[in-house]
């Protein structure tokens, strides 16, 4: 199998970069065997390690007091194995093809579903008699247990959660500067044809401007999923059809190529950015703080944030974005896939871990609701507080309070958190009046997102084997459309379409819906 002969490659020619280890901590079987030798006897806590990275908003501490309180709690001391945010795909690959994962390692649930039948992480299936709230997450998250489960039948991740089981919470919305939409006399649109005009009007007020700009041109932002669902229905180039229940191929509907012809006449006339295809994070965020752009398709929670560092670059302390209706073209449903509810990544233990029965447990306190609120929340009375019967945030920690929760506490942090959507939830109950509003406002919107799909081993390949090239070339043509470099025409769009055939367009899609059907059946 393709996986094994991976798994052979990595070994012989990566095992020498493992002999350093992760940068500040311990070799994996080191920890294990002291945390074994340790146990629960005489007073000395088991030590399990648990590979980690470095965010941004603070690096990863030995002295969170939330790792205080849970050792104290389970006996349990966590030697995290720290690398950099670049490298923390590298080395998990390593890791995995060498069979030398840490105790504690988060893993795509493909990974636990691919590599845990070879003997690379535990399975929990055989634990649960003694793991009460293991079996209960199962019973209670049949997707998670759907896409936790190899093809043996073991169970090998814990997945993430993320979002509300009903399906509201969600994370992007069009912001757009307020002050500058009111001081010009714009109403916000509610038409692709209102917010032409729109852009229009903002390019005759302010000439040197470029309107619309885009944090990317594909992804959950970018500007084609953006448009390619106000126009086709269908969220990226490959999602499921909400008035279906069916996968579909974006280019493939009626409407995608009007998107494409609408993005170039913005393009034409100067209404969006012309390096939004190549734009950084920091050149995207300096577009919208300068004003040279005033409209963008991102992160709800960054309006607020963004708005404080416009005020103070600017000095301008009208200086203010917020959200504007979400728009769709006639005959498409106008929606918003809420976050979904069981992620695409979760806690794996390793196979090798020495003691099994210690590791099993501690993950089952972790998943339990005392483990799972301090991963997620925190310590009460110092990180979060009590209002109403639900969990909110100090107010202490402002509008962005992961940023202390991550740095101080180790709180919400990727790859320890179990449980995002607790932490996100603490953070709603908390927002202040126009957060709620943008909330309500786009409540209309919001649909369930599609559940995830368990592909077989012959699935996953055909997915290695075209999905890559298959974007690559879509995103080079779909560039080249908007800019005007080649023609939208009848010979040309013909000419797109088929590529993508031959890049394997239909096959996806095939299996798509194959492997969607036999995980959920049909409607």
């Amino acid at each position: 199998m393709k996986t094994k002969k991976m798994a052979l490659m990595f070994s012989l020619l990566l095992i020498a970069g493992l002999a350093a280890g992760c940068s500040g901590g311990k070799d994996n079987k080191g920890t294990a065997e002291e945390g074994a030798e340790g146990g629960t006897e005489g007073g000395k806590p088991v030590t399990f390690s648990w590979l980690v990275y470095d965010r941004t908003e603070g690096k990863v501490r030995d002295d969170w007091e939330i790792f205080k309180e849970i050792e104290a709690k389970t006996g349990v001391k966590i030697d995290f194995q720290v690398v950099g945010q670049e490298g923390i795909e590298e080395k998990k690959q390593i890791m995995i093809a060498t069979n030398s994962v840490t105790d504690f390692i988060q893993v795509s649930t493909q990974e636990g579903r691919e590599h845990g039948p070879e003997n690379v992480f535990l399975n929990l299936g055989e634990y649960l008699d003694i793991a009460p709230n293991l079996k209960a997450f199962y019973d209670s998250y049949p997707e998670a247990k759907a896409v936790a489960t190899g093809p043996d039948g073991g169970i090998y991740t814990v997945p993430v959660l993320e979002g509300d089981p009903e399906g509201k919470g969600f994370n992007f919305v069009w912001m757009a500067r307020k002050d500058v939409l009111e001081e010009a006399g714009i109403k916000p649109p509610a038409t692709l044809d209102e917010f032409y005009q729109m852009l229009k009007t903002l390019k005759e007020k302010f000439p040197d401007s470029y309107p619309l700009t885009a944090n990317s041109p594909i992804g959950d932002t970018g500007l084609y999923t953006v448009f390619g669902r106000a126009f086709t229905g269908i969220q990226g180039f490959f999602n499921l059809d909400p008035e279906t229940d069916e996968y579909a191929f974006a280019p493939y509907r009626d409407g995608y190529r009007e998107a494409l012809e609408y993005l170039n006449r913005l393009y034409a006339e100067k209404l969006l950015d012309p390096e939004y295809s190549l734009l950084t994070g920091a050149q995207w965020e300096e577009r919208i703080l300068s004003g040279k752009s005033f409209l963008s398709y991102f992160w709800k929670a960054d309006i607020a944030p963004l708005t404080e560092k416009g005020r103070t670059a600017s000095g301008n302390e009208n200086f203010e974005l917020d959200a504007i209706p979400q728009f769709a073209a006639e005959g498409i449903r106008n929606y918003q896939y809420s976050r979904p509810l069981v992620g695409g990544v979760g806690r794996a233990i390793s196979a090798k871990v020495k003691d099994k029965e210690a590791a099993v447990k501690f993950l089952d306190y972790l998943v339990g609701d005392e483990g799972s609120d301090y991963l997620s929340l925190g310590i009460l009375g110092k990180t979060y507080t009590i209002e109403d019967g639900k969990p909110v945030f100090m107010k202490e920690f402002g509008s962005s309070p992961y940023v202390p929760l991550r740095r101080d506490y180790g709180v919400w942090y990727d790859h320890i958190s179990l449980n995002n959507a607790k932490a996100r939830a603490a953070w709603e109950n908390g927002l202040d009046e126009k957060s709620k509003a943008i909330n309500a406002s786009y409540e209309p919107y919001i649909i369930p997102a599609p559940k995830a799909i368990v592909k077989t081993e012959e699935e996953m390949e055909l997915e290695k084997s075209r999905l890559n090239n298959l974007n690559k070339y879509l995103e080079q043509q779909i560039t080249e459309f908007v800019t005007g470099k080649t023609p939208i025409n009848d010979e040309t769009y013909q000419r797109f379409l088929d590529q993508a055939k031959k890049l394997g367009a239909d096959d996806l899609l095939n299996m798509y819906n194959t492997a969607y059907k036999r995980t959920y059946g049909s409607k």
